[in-house]
Formats: structure tokens, sequence, C-alpha cells
């Protein structure tokens, strides 16, 4: 891929057994890394990682960032931290608001206290856009946000208000990347929380339709792993020092409708099992917590940072077929 990408450093990444942080794993340990991984296993699963358990630059650390020794564990001799543990899912922390506030705020503000204690030079976190909650604005520009719709929302907004208070307090150098709607290798189909492709995905390759929530107009800026990884690794280098302190959108500028995703992932699958292209699609009743439209300006990332996104939906959407007909089958 045609970008910089960091080389040499020793790298923590916390959730690094998730579908995200797996593939920042990989990309890392392709490029000369030290990668440190600290999951607990709550959503993470150890065979997205097995690949590199016989590489001697990588080290799993089991432990739970709720647990401040754990962090201070991880975190000794680090230069530079990729925070992707979350507990992630909008229903989720509907269902369950409590503990999704102890993984997304307390968890991460053990981290941001670890990071400063052991000066580690630069945390790079996983933000979201769903901070930018009920705004209408379209596209999203980063300094324009409404008010969260969810509890997961809400720890995700207060994410950034402690990662930016550290770097005036204590001159952390923070940067967030906020995700829209990622999707790629990895990413698990299955349980109550699966996000929408690898689940659509996996019901179209058993022949069976997915509901779509609502009558399909909902649209959202699905970004491709990839371009994560790339974003990733260009807030890791930049010198830039506008750049601390600040939060990206981190997608590829361009919104699809869930109609035309389905329509797309028939079209990919019918390419290995011509039946699909012949499934009926079902909807269902909008989800609660769920905005109606989600597109991202990424001029900013692609000023300051250089970004350039490599994937558009289709092009992503090929690659992560490709890999769930190999891996689902």
């Amino acid at each position: 891929m045609s970008y910089p990408k960091v080389t040499n450093k020793r790298i923590l990444i916390t959730g690094g057994a998730g579908f995200i942080g797996s593939n920042l794993c990989k990309s890392l340990l392709q490029n000369n890394n030290e990668v440190i991984c600290l999951d607990n296993f709550a959503t993470g699963k150890p065979e997205n990682i097995q690949e590199f358990f016989t590489n001697p630059h990588f080290k799993l650390i089991v432990g739970d960032i709720r647990n401040l020794d754990d962090c201070k564990k991880a975190t000794e001799g680090i230069d530079y931290i990729l925070h992707e543990a979350a507990l992630g899912s909008v229903p989720r922390s509907i269902n369950d608001p409590i503990t999704t506030n102890q993984v997304n705020i307390d968890g991460f503000l053990n981290m941001l206290i670890a990071a400063r204690d052991t000066k580690v030079k630069r945390f790079v976190y996983a933000a979201s856009s769903s901070t930018y909650g009920d705004s209408t604005e379209m596209p999203k520009v980063e300094d324009h946000i409404g008010k969260p719709l969810s509890p997961y929302a809400i720890t995700k907004y207060v994410n950034e208000l402690y990662a930016n208070n550290f770097f005036e307090l204590y001159g952390l150098e923070v940067i967030g990347l906020r995700y829209f709607n990622v999707f790629g290798p990895k990413q698990a189909p299955d349980g109550a929380y699966a996000a929408v492709i690898p689940l659509f995905t996996k019901l179209l390759m058993n022949h069976q339709s997915p509901i779509i929530n609502g009558d399909g107009s909902n649209s959202r800026d699905f970004t491709y792993i990839e371009n994560v990884v790339q974003m990733n690794h260009l807030a890791l280098l930049s010198e830039q020092k506008e750049v601390i302190g600040q939060a990206f959108n981190t997608a590829v500028g361009e919104r699809n409708d869930l109609n035309m995703l389905v329509e797309f992932l028939k079209q990919f699958l019918s390419e290995y099992d011509p039946e699909i292209a012949n499934i009926k699609i079902e909807h269902g009743p909008n989800r609660r917590g769920d905005i109606p439209h989600s597109l991202a300006s990424i001029k900013k990332a692609q000023e300051l940072l250089g970004y350039k996104p490599l994937y558009t939906l289709e092009q992503g959407l090929k690659e992560a077929v490709k890999w769930y007909w190999v891996n689902l089958k």
C-alpha cells in the first residue's frame, strides 16, 4: 500500500485480538515493529491473532483495561499505543449501559493514566462517528457535533474530552480517529451485536434473507479496514504539532444506503454462488439509537495527515466477500 508506514517501534495495541486490533497487529508486524497485544477476550478472539503466536516480535498480555495494574504492566517500555479496546455496539450499550461505561470510560482513563506515567510518546485511540449524534449536518465535519443518541456514543465523546484534557494538562500526545462503519476480514458475523456487513454476508451465504432496519434508505460511510490501518500509521507518524489533541474522521467520504449495500453483497457473492442473486430481501423496524445518515468529510485528514483512502465500498466489499467465502464455508 502506497503510504508511509511505522517501522522499528514498540507498539501496544489494546483490544489487539479484536477485528480492527488484529488487522493493526498484522500490518505493524509486517513492517518490522514489535507488537504487544493487550486483550481480555471479552469480544476479541484468539483465532484472530493465532497467526502471530510464532512471531518473536509479537507478545500477548491477557489483561483487562478496567484494571489499572494490567494497563501499567502493558505500557512499560512502549513507544506508541493504539487504543482499540472497547465495548462496541449501540444496542449493547442500550441494553447494558453500565458495562459499556466501565470499559469505554473507566478503561480508557486507566490507559491514559498508564500512558502518562510510563511516558509513552503517542496515544492514538479509536473514536467513533457516533459522536455526531443527532447532528443533521452533511457531511460530518469534526468541529460540529450533536447530542449523543446512545450510551455508547456518550462514552466515545467522553473519551475525546478526556484525551484532550490529558494533552492540555500533561502534554500526552493524543490523536483520535473517528471510525465510520468499518468492515473487512476478521469481523465477526455471529452474536447479538454483529456488524451489518458480516451478518448480512453470512445470511446470504446460507441462502437466508438479511432483515434491513427500516426501508433501507438509511445510509453510511462504509469504510474498509485498510483505510483504517492507513490512518493509524499516519497518525503515529505525523510530525505536525497541530494534529495533537485532534480527532479525525476515518472514512471514505462517500455514503451508500443499506439497499445498495445488500445489492453489492448479492452481486459479489453470486460470483461464487449464483443462487444468491435471487434471494428476496426483508425489512424490519428501525433500530433505537441509530442515526439515519452518516457521511464524513475527510478534508481535515487529507490536509493534516496526508490521508488518501485506498478502497471504496465496492473495492472493499470484493475483498471482504472473498475472505468470508473462504473462512465461513
